[in-house]
């Protein structure tokens, strides 16, 4: 729980961060010129800030009285004023609140996927598995299929129902290499279908993903994740040699 509550604190100080740079882009952009790099640091810092954190502590929902509220009390302890009201004593009741809301928000984001994954269930070639795993080859490989205790090398593009990508080792330019067993289920099973040189397109609900539960920035609640998997390898590639 306190772990939580840090990171919920964080999140806080950053949506005020997040909200005042909207607020106040127009001067920034009008006075950029002026600044010394030292400043500029110190504002990119709280880009940063505001960019990494403000949607953890997005799914409170916070009403524009209740963020006017949340900001006096930030604003009241950066200017040196003390605590008056605990976060250990308060913070369980905005968790509570951040669990309620990403539940409802899961709720919402698996209904509105569902048409998705059916439609991505009825393209030709698909199989749809018990696991609600849906799974579709693109090119076909002719090397051996992993076990779940394997360490596989693969190439991947994750994005969500809508396109918006999320992870991917393309865009990186750097193929990545895992036990098959530490993965989410959706891949776990998925690529143990695969053959070394398949490409295939794998579509995993939330059950067999992150389920109702916020992963990372761009991950909200209850997401169907969408995956083109290129299966490279199986075991774990050998060290360059040491230079001499």
């Amino acid at each position: 729980m306190r772990k939580t509550l840090g990171v919920l604190l964080i999140g806080v100080a950053a949506l005020v961060a997040g909200c005042q740079k909207k607020e106040a882009a127009p001067a920034a952009t009008a006075t950029a010129t002026t600044m010394s790099e030292d400043e500029k640091a110190v504002y990119a810092l709280g880009e940063a800030m505001g960019e990494q954190m403000v949607k953890q502590i997005k799914t409170l929902n916070l009403t524009p009285a209740e963020m006017e509220t949340m900001k006096k009390g930030l604003h009241s302890t950066l200017g040196g004023a003390k605590v008056q009201y605990p976060i250990q004593q308060y913070g369980p009741i905005l968790q509570k609140r951040a669990e309620a809301s990403a539940k409802t928000a899961a709720a919402d984001e698996k209904q509105k996927s569902a048409a998705f994954r059916d439609q991505a269930a009825a393209e030709p070639g698909a199989v749809k598995t018990p696991s609600g795993l849906v799974f579709k080859t693109i090119t076909p490989g002719k090397g051996p299929s992993p076990k779940a205790t394997d360490v596989v090398r693969v190439h991947y593009h994750g994005t969500l129902p809508d396109g918006k990508v999320f992870d991917s080792s393309v865009q990186r330019g750097q193929p990545a290499e895992f036990p098959l067993n530490q993965v989410i289920p959706c891949w776990t099973e998925g690529v143990q279908r695969m053959k070394v040189g398949e490409k295939a397109k794998l579509v995993c609900p939330a059950e067999i993903a992150y389920g109702d539960r916020q992963a990372g920035p761009d991950i909200p609640p209850g997401s169907t994740l969408v995956f083109e998997v290129q299966l490279l390898g199986i075991g774990a590639s050998k060290p360059a040699p040491a230079a001499k």
